[in-house]
């Protein structure tokens, strides 16, 4: 099955939820990114929250995420589009920590103090909105949780789930995402929450039945309607115009000691890991310089 989200709405209207899977995109981006272990779950969850605000959006709007914490992983970047397109990054890929109790230790890499900055491209042109809290458990799913609550003020739970293969390699990964809208009836949300907290865990469920799966444990005896399933993939908004465009805002000055002292160029996607290359003639055409040594053009 490919990566995909569901959206269900609660029949009675109050309760609106989103459940995800994600293996084959986070499988994918951990890959890229060269990811240990702990980190590759990390990257999962975050992948995975990432999926879900981003169902949230309208068509043409994005959503960030960027949990920086102050233990070895440094930061992590989520970013997501309406249409389903996630990507993701780390720090410090190479991040460990042993397991506590024979779960994984994300706190641990991600740091006990730190914030998760939400930023939210609306599409209606100046800047995007954010909201920022400090993290809460450095849980990914707990924070964005929190971050919800606190500063969206929507009371919201989280469930993120990743697993790895003997190779170390994502091999299940997917979440939910449960909201209690304004007409929200008490009662079900008592029903869902207990529901929540005799889940198996969210991997099995949904390696046995996928996103469509895992809301059905959840749901139970409330009734829902299903509004939406579409895919998640990957994409990478990098290219050599938008990394031409970064260049430009270097003083023409800089950009000649590049060519001096470099020889040109060279630039990464820390997404996707795509190398740019900029000879010296390239830096020069782009900024406008005589290469004879004359001033800008």
């Amino acid at each position: 099955m490919s990566d995909h989200i569901v959206r269900v709405l609660s029949s009675a209207g109050g309760l609106r939820a989103l459940a995800c899977s994600t293996g084959v995109l986070a499988a994918k981006i951990c890959t890229l990114q060269q990811a240990s272990a702990t980190a590759s779950i990390a990257l999962g969850r975050g992948l995975s929250a990432g999926a879900l605000m981003g169902a949230l959006l309208k068509t043409g709007q994005r959503v960030a995420l960027k949990f920086e914490g102050n233990g070895p992983l440094l930061k992590m970047i989520i970013e997501a589009d309406s249409d389903g397109a996630v990507r993701g990054c780390l720090g410090n890929p190479l991040a460990e920590a042993e397991p506590v109790d024979g779960k994984w230790n994300v706190p641990a890499i991600l740091g006990r103090a730190g914030f998760l900055t939400v930023s939210k491209d609306l599409g209606v042109g100046g800047e995007p909105y954010r909201g920022m809290v400090q993290l809460h458990t450095s849980e990914i799913g707990d924070d964005l949780a929190f971050y919800l609550a606190d500063s969206e003020q929507i009371p919201s739970a989280v469930g993120l789930g990743a697993s790895v293969d003997e190779a170390g390699g994502i091999s299940v990964c997917g979440g939910f995402l449960i909201q209690a809208l304004p007409n929200a009836d008490e009662s079900e949300i008592e029903t869902l929450m207990a529901n929540i907290a005799v889940l198996p865990p969210l991997t099995l469920l949904l390696q046995e039945g996928g996103a469509a799966g895992l809301l059905k444990n959840i749901f139970g005896d409330v009734p829902y309607t299903l509004l939406e399933t579409h895919d998640i993939f990957f994409r990478c908004g990098c290219s050599r115009e938008k990394v031409e465009r970064a260049l430009l805002s270097f003083d023409p000055h800089e950009i000649r000691e590049m060519m001096r002292t470099d020889g040109g160029a060279e630039v990464s996607c820390e997404f996707c890991r795509q190398t740019y290359q900029f000879g010296t003639a390239d830096l020069a055409a782009l900024a406008g310089l005589d290469v004879s040594g004359g001033a800008p053009a």
